[in-house]
């Protein structure tokens, strides 16, 4: 259960760092900008462990920035598409 939470604690703030660095608004909501951040954190893992840099001695910058990067390009990529599939009311 507390492993869900922090899935969705970590997807959280890289989702909405995604979002600050991203220019313009991004109109999605909440909720998926916590999935959008929990899927580029996951792909981020993955990646990092196909490239063998998942694990090092000290923190794991380079794990932690393709993290990032992964939940910039998702919330960069759905943004759009959410945006024109949901118009403001």
């Amino acid at each position: 259960m507390f492993q869900l939470l922090w899935i969705l604690l970590i997807g959280f703030v890289l989702g909405v760092l995604a979002k600050l660095i991203l220019r313009g608004p991004q109109a999605i909501p909440w909720w998926l900008t916590m999935l959008l951040g929990a899927a580029g954190a996951w792909l981020g893992n993955a990646v990092a462990g196909w490239i063998g840099v998942r694990h090092t001695s000290g923190i794991d910058w380079i794990r932690h920035a393709l993290q990032l990067g992964f939940a910039i390009a998702l919330i960069a990529f759905v943004s759009p598409a959410w945006s024109k599939s949901h118009p403001s009311r």
